[in-house]
């Protein structure tokens, strides 16, 4: 017998070899029909899990993140098997459950159109009303190699040979239908009673470029209708404030053919917004005491040699010229580190000079995929608002706490602050070609990081492998309104590069040392920010940020006069004002600055005129009656300098 410690710490003994499942049976039809899957131990695993010892077992369901992956992988499973029902021809590529549904990677000649998916949607359905039992079992990786090429399935054959010699791999049945995977599943297909598939779009295989091209099937799943409705009622309400179909609507920015893709043009309005931004952020950073850099868009590959980006980052950098034919390479810069490095290394430094905090504007380029594109939030080229902190050892958490402070006042005033999560980004040592530096190194520095962010009470997720070549950083991480996370700022720690460039300081004691690099964005890229800035507030932009501040409205030609005294003295004190002398009517005049989401419509008539007053129509707050121009003033000043929202 075993014992097994349950929610709530209540022990109960079982067999040897009795399965969370059977556990879950045994409390009551309720749970056994709602599990997902387990964690054993807070080791995530599958309901079949036979328990071999005393643990600590927790059931999850649909609420729990991993009991929706469970539910998710398994409708990815039965997308896959419709599939090659429907298309027996197909080759299956990968499925996994991903945030708000799943997708599965197909190679088929079929186009999955519209109506290709309802039929695809049809024969799932057959599927989960079949109530198919899901089976797990594990083959030699020789065997499951020579199953994949009976079958006649090239992906999973080489998904297979990337594994290590010796290793059993697991696999699950449904029916005819079996699949390589590592993951927990459903007890059977007929648990998964509310799906939809959502979209199919082009992926490479393994996101390489120079790969194939499959074709990706989208979907979500919930285990009730009325989940599933809600769901994709929220997904019309991200198609409406979508930044990619917004910022066009409002005139923000634009894309041209004819110069390329992920290269985005901001239009006056948008382009105001960045310039908005950007002057906050500068101001800022220089009341924290950092000092403003200007450096060169590109440089000679040498430079990237010294750094190390050449070699781990070469094939992201848009390079110009032939290193076989021509005597100087350049590219155009990825990043600005070891350009303001220069700026550090144009004189001698002493401990006196630490910590010493460079910031820049910095426009960067970097090669991204094409199939990677999207709007403002990944491009080719961007601005960001980069900074390098060279401090010693000592200052290196206030330093880090500084840079982090600075993050996070960013966000409030923003509005994101509650839309973040954060991410440690650690090095991957089973990759070693993928980082410089020793182990030794890495653990120091991920040691040293991991002690600043608990320290700070920082609540972070781990993320293995996604740490820069040349250190482990922190990533303030956010969704876009699909549920796409992206990093939107960065903060690094970097023991290395000071090294390599020969960056020193002398000591008190005399001797020369290297600094510690902390690598920083205040509000990361500038274009990646306005597209959420887009979409967190549907594009009714606070009023300090609005590009159109006030709409002035004249109900006819003989209000134009004190109209456009009124613009004067608004413009006087800074605001952005667009006054619309149209001979057309006042309601459509209202209603077409509503739809520009206008924070302020000031209407005015015969009384506004004779009294001196404006009619003052809120976006916030509606119709506010009749207020005197020099009130109205005032307090739109207070509302812009307080970057209320």
């Amino acid at each position: 017998m075993i014992n097994v410690t349950l929610k709530g710490g209540v022990v109960r003994q079982f067999e040897e070899g009795i399965t969370p499942i059977e556990i879950a049976k045994s409390i009551g039809a309720g749970l056994a029909k709602s599990v997902c899957a387990a964690t054993v131990d807070n080791k995530e695993c599958d309901l079949r899990t036979s328990l071999k010892s005393d643990c600590e077992l927790s059931l999850l369901t649909f609420d729990d993140e991993y009991g929706k992956w469970a539910f998710r992988h398994t409708c990815s499973h039965i997308l896959a098997q419709a599939v090659k029902r429907l298309f027996p021809n197909t080759k299956l590529a990968i499925g996994p459950a991903i945030d708000n549904g799943f997708y599965y990677d197909f190679d088929t000649e079929t186009v999955f159109t519209a109506e290709v998916l309802e039929k695809i949607e049809e024969e799932m359905r057959k599927i989960v009303k079949e109530d198919i039992t899901l089976e797990r079992f594990t083959m030699s990786r020789s065997e499951a190699l020579d199953f994949f090429k009976n079958a006649d399935e090239p992906y999973k054959v080489e998904l297979i040979e990337d594994l290590p010699e010796g290793e059993e791999i697991s696999f699950y049945k449904q029916g005819e239908f079996t699949d390589l995977c590592a993951g927990a599943h459903l007890m059977s297909t007929g648990s998964v009673k509310a799906f939809k598939l959502t979209s199919a779009t082009g992926a490479y295989w393994r996101g390489d470029s120079k790969r194939k091209m499959l074709q990706r099937v989208y979907g979500t799943a919930f285990p009730k209708a009325s989940m599933l409705e809600e769901h994709l009622t929220a997904l019309e309400e991200a198609k409406k404030r979508d930044h990619n179909k917004l910022g066009r609507e409002l005139e923000l920015f634009t894309t041209s053919d004819l110069i390329g893709q992920g290269l985005p043009i901001m239009l006056p309005k948008g382009a105001r917004m960045i310039q908005l931004l950007q002057r906050f952020v500068e101001d800022e950073e220089q009341r924290r005491g950092w000092q403003l850099t200007k450096t060169p868009f590109m440089a000679k590959s040498d430079l990237y040699k010294v750094s190390g980006h050449w070699d781990h980052y070469k094939d992201g950098m848009f390079v110009l010229g032939d290193e076989e034919k021509d005597d100087e390479v350049f590219a155009l810069r990825p990043m600005t580190c070891p350009f303001q490095y220069q700026a550090y290394l144009n004189r001698s430094r002493s401990y006196r000079d630490l910590p010493l905090r460079y910031n820049e504007t910095s426009t960067l380029f970097r090669n991204e995929a094409s199939g990677e594109m999207h709007g403002l939030i990944r491009v080719r080229q961007f601005t960001i608002s980069e900074g390098h902190l060279m401090c010693t050892p000592e200052q290196l958490e206030d330093e880090f706490r500084g840079c982090l402070e600075l993050a996070i006042y960013m966000l409030k005033t923003l509005g994101l602050y509650e839309d973040v999560s954060y991410r440690f980004s650690q090095w991957d040592p089973k990759d070693r070609e993928k980082y410089i530096g020793t182990d030794e190194q890495w653990d120091e520095a991920q040691g040293i990081m991991g002690k600043i962010l608990d320290n700070l009470e920082i609540p972070y997720k781990i993320g293995i492998g996604e740490a820069a070549f040349y250190g482990p950083k922190l990533d303030i991480q956010i969704k876009n309104v699909h549920g796409k996370e992206d990093t939107l700022i960065t903060i690094q720690v970097d023991q290395m590069l000071a090294e390599k460039f020969g960056m020193e300081y002398v000591d008190k004691d005399g001797t020369k040392k290297n600094p510690y690099i902390i690598h920083r964005t205040s509000i990361g890229c500038y274009e990646r920010t306005l597209a959420l800035l887009i979409e967190k507030y549907a594009g009714a932009f606070p009023l300090w940020l609005a590009p159109v501040q006030v709409k002035l409205l004249p109900i006819a030609d003989r209000h134009l006069e004190f109209a456009n005294q009124v613009k004067e003295k608004l413009e006087a004190v800074g605001m952005r004002v667009e006054l619309d002398d149209r001979n057309e009517k006042i309601g459509y005049k209202i209603r077409e600055a509503r739809m520009q989401r206008v924070p302020y419509m000031l209407v005015i008539g015969d009384n506004e005129v004779a009294d001196g007053t404006l009619s003052v129509r809120s976006r916030k707050e509606g119709d506010l009656g009749a207020v005197a121009v020099d009130k109205f003033i005032a307090d739109a000043l207070v509302e812009i300098n307080t970057k209320a929202r």
